[in-house]
This record gives structure tokens, sequence and C-alpha cells, in this order.
């Protein structure tokens, strides 16, 4: 339906402009032709004049905002590829993990009334969160390849430790508590990361941990990057949620109820992979998590901001969350809590470029590099008197539209820097040689060449300082444009003074004519 919505919108807007067009072309037809007896000679004059020149040259900017448009959808493409290729190497080891742990479940039995008043019973799990919890986990990323496609995948070591509060005082309302069936549970996105049993201690004793059944909690999976990044948008790629798995740790054999505080403290050790981020649920009543690895760019994402210290190939990070800074209750009966993986927080390990991302950005700037290049060669053209026909502003266009294109082949080879370098350089050297080739000037060549160094300078700095971007470009285009309000004037002044001598000279024939006679 909405495909069809925009095709009528297009259809609208194209006979809206086709009609505006037939007008405009009926205006100019009657105004350049309406005595038929100069019809060739102002049909000539109109086609030779610099108002059409221009309004060609601008239909041409237009025109070549499509194969742009191809470029832009083309990066799409090879983005979501490249999604796509990390994606299965990630499934391979394994997903971007997220932490939940641990949670004492207890079953127990409600005994209810029906409207009938008679007696039945209900099945219940009470979950309870620990009083305090700490986490330290150690990162070791790696750079997977596949082709030209490159993953972030890493190995780390975790370790959280804490305690529950005492049980001995714990009473639901018409319930029995069936302590002897307690389980630990440990939430985890990916089991197959898991590389190691983990060391589960509960007081004096050392535990066994076996999969469970129970969803503790579920996480929202990009495919991509959905977030906004330092170099790009979030407009690609949607989202999708993912349950977490658990590990059981069964605390049979263990008197819960009537153990001392000391008993309900628990440690364990465990050996996690995963790929791209690393996350945490603040599961206890207060948390402290504390992240370090050997990464230079690493990104802190989620609900919390943490105090860290990053350091040219290594990072830590510390998060101390209290129980009123989350929305999680310190226990729960049958799962109803379904949003703890809002809660999470940790640490994202980016790449420190991404190069489609700034040839998305780089690409958006074409009209204005097709623009400016045409203005250059439009003025050129007037002050040097040596007509540039329709084709070559055409030839010129492509070349300009096509270095989008090496540029994005290249950056995927090279990186984004050593291609944009390469790519720039090519279409300058080939814009000026071709230009020189049509005019035969050398001064009006050096000025096109500075021009687009600056241009392209312009760009490149623009894509490296996105928090200035707005201001400088603003500033550059205000430069721009008082240059070109410059030179048009004077070519005013220099069609001016032609006139002023050609009426001199026609003056100056009256008088001679009138003499004779």
């Amino acid at each position: 339906m909405s495909d069809m919505i925009a095709i009528i919108i297009f259809i609208i807007i194209f006979a809206v402009c086709a009609g505006i067009l037939f007008i405009a072309a009926r205006l100019i037809y009657i105004h350049y032709f309406k005595n038929k007896t100069n019809m060739e000679t102002n049909r000539k004059k109109f086609t030779q004049s610099l108002t059409f020149k221009g309004i060609t040259i601008a239909i041409l900017v237009l025109l070549l905002l499509i194969p742009g448009s191809m470029i832009q959808n083309l990066i799409k493409e090879r983005q979501s590829r490249s999604k796509d290729t990390i994606a299965k190497i990630n499934d391979k080891w394994s997903r971007s993990q997220t932490l939940c742990a641990p949670l004492l479940l207890i079953p127990y039995t409600t005994t209810k009334l029906d409207k009938e008043k008679k007696v039945y019973q209900e099945e219940h799990t009470l979950y309870i969160t620990p009083k305090e919890l700490n986490i330290s986990a150690s990162i070791t990323p790696e750079e997977r390849h596949y082709g030209i496609y490159k993953a972030i995948l890493y190995t780390s070591d975790i370790h959280f430790s804490g305690n529950f509060s005492e049980l001995s005082n714990l009473k639901i309302e018409n319930s029995v508590l069936h302590f002897d069936k307690t389980q630990i549970a440990i939430g985890i996105t990916d089991l197959r990361g898991v590389a190691q049993n983990p060391d589960f201690k509960i007081g004096d004793k050392t535990l066994e941990a076996s999969v469970g059944v129970v969803k503790i909690f579920s996480v929202s999976d990009y495919s991509g990057s959905d977030y906004t990044s330092k170099y790009g948008y979030n407009e690609y790629y949607g989202k999708s949620s993912i349950s977490g798995k658990t590990l059981i740790v069964n605390l049979e054999g263990i008197d819960l109820q009537n153990c001392s505080a000391e008993m309900l403290n628990f440690d364990c050790t465990m050996k996690l992979n995963g790929s791209s981020s690393l996350n945490f649920i603040p599961i206890g009543q207060n948390t402290d998590v504390t992240i370090n690895g050997e990464w230079k760019s690493p990104s802190f994402i989620g609900s919390f901001s943490p105090t860290s210290n990053i350091n040219k190939d290594n990072f830590d990070a510390n998060w101390n969350i209290l129980s009123f800074n989350r929305e999680i209750p310190a226990m729960w009966s049958d799962n109803s809590i379904d949003n703890l993986g809002d809660n999470s927080f940790g640490v994202d390990l980016i790449k420190p470029v991404d190069h489609y991302q700034q040839n998305m950005r780089s690409a958006k700037y074409a009209l204005m590099f097709i623009a400016l290049t045409f203005i250059v060669f439009f003025f050129v053209e007037i002050f040097t008197k040596k007509p540039i026909q329709f084709f070559q502003y055409v030839l010129v266009g492509i070349a300009l539209i096509l270095f989008y294109s090496l540029l994005l082949s290249l950056s995927e080879q090279i990186g984004f820097g050593w291609a944009y370098l390469v790519a720039s350089a090519a279409t300058i050297l080939l814009t000026t040689v071709y230009f020189f080739s049509l005019i035969k000037q050398k001064p009006p060549t050096i000025i096109l060449t500075g021009i687009m160094l600056i241009l392209y300078a312009f760009l490149y700095i623009i894509l490296q300082i996105e928090d200035y971007a707005l201001l400088f470009g603003s500033i550059f285009l205000f430069v721009i444009l008082a240059v070109i309000m410059f030179v048009s004037n004077k070519i005013k002044s220099k069609g001016q003074n032609a006139v002023n001598g050609k009426t001199e000279a026609d003056s100056t024939n009256t008088i001679i004519i009138n003499e004779q006679h």
C-alpha cells in the first residue's frame, strides 16, 4: 500500500513538473519567436545567450543527481552486504553477549479458593536479586577477516561475586516455599560463547551448572548498527528481540531457610566469547562493574555512563549502580519483569572508522561539487571566449560522479584515507587535463586545479570534524557564494562595457553619414 501511494505521489509530482515546463517553454516560445519574420534570428540569439547556457547547465546538474542517488544506493547495498557477512562470522563464533546473573529461583505453591469455594493450588516461582553484586571482566579482542570484510570478536574472563539477603523471614501469604528446589539462574545471550563450565560457589560449596529452560530477559539485536555512531546514521537497519539463554545451578542439599548470611555469599568465574559488545544487566540491588581490555576505540553504551580511562591501546571503565538507579525490584514472581534488557549497559568495540558511513556522507556533497565545478567552467568559458559544448559538460559531470564509485571500491581495499587521496587525485587530474585540452590556456587550468584541491580538501576535513561540520560548511558556502557574486558582477560589467562601446560606434557612424549628406 505504501509503495502504491509513493508511486501515485511521484506521478502527480511528475505531471505538475511537466505542466510547469510546458508553460515555461510556451512562454519562452511566445517571447522569442512571436515575430515569424525574425524567428530564425531570435532562435539563434537565444540558444547562444548566457541565459540559455546557464539553464542547460542547471538542468544537467539536476539530471546528474540521478546517478548520484544510484551511488548512494550502491553504498547502502555494499554496507548491507558487509553487515550480513559480519553477522555470519559472528554467528560462527558467538553473538554480542549480555550477562544477567545471578538470580535466586525459589518455587512455591499457593493455595486459593475458586468462585465455588473449592480449594485449588497454583505453582509459581519467586525471583530474588542479589543484595550486593560485584563484576569484573577482562576483554581480549581480535579482528577476524573474511575476504574484504572484518569482524571484531573477543574472549573474556568474567568474575562475579556478592551475596543474597537472609531468607529466614521470607514468607508469601497462603503459600509454601520449596527451599529444597531452589536454583541459581545465570542469564547469557548466546550459550555458544561459554568456553568452559562456570565454577560457581555458594557458601563453601562448589556446584556445577547445566542448561536451563527459564528465559530471564531479552535484548534488542541490531542488524548492522542501528545506533548513530561518530561517522554516520541509523537509517539502514532494523532490530529484533533475542531472548537470553540460561545456565541453572541446583542448590539441593543446602538449607537456605536456616543458613547464615555468610552461606549466601556466591562467587563465580567463567570464560565467555562474543562479538562486537559485552553488556551487563545490573541485577544486584547494588551493582559494581569493572571492564578492561586492549582496544583503542571503545564506545560505552546502554542506560548508564561509566567513569572511564582510555589510553592509546587499552581502556578500563567502572559502573556503580544503586538500587534506585534502575527499574528492577528486589523480587518478583513468575518472570513478570519483561524489560530487564532495557537496563543493560556495557562496552561496544566499534571500529575506529566505518568507511561505508564516510562514503555515504561524502556522497551527499555531490550536488555542491558538480555545481561549483560547472560554475568554474562556465565563468572560464565566458572570460576566455572558448566555447565548451554541452556534451563536454556531461563528460565532466560523469567524471565527478565516478569519483564516489572509485572512492567506495578503493576504501573497501585500502581504507578510507588512502582511498580518498587516490580517488580525488585521479578525478582532479582527469578533469584539469581535459579542461586544458579544451581551452589551451594555463592560467584558467591552474585556477580550476586550485579550486578543486580546495573543494576536496574541504570535504575531507568536514568528514573528520563531524561536530563542527555544519558551522564550517555554512561558512565555506557563504564565502563561495560571495566569490561567485563578485565574479558574476564582473561579467555584467564586461557586458555593459561592450554595449557602451557598440553604442559609441553606432553614434560615430551616424555622425559620419550625416556629414556625407
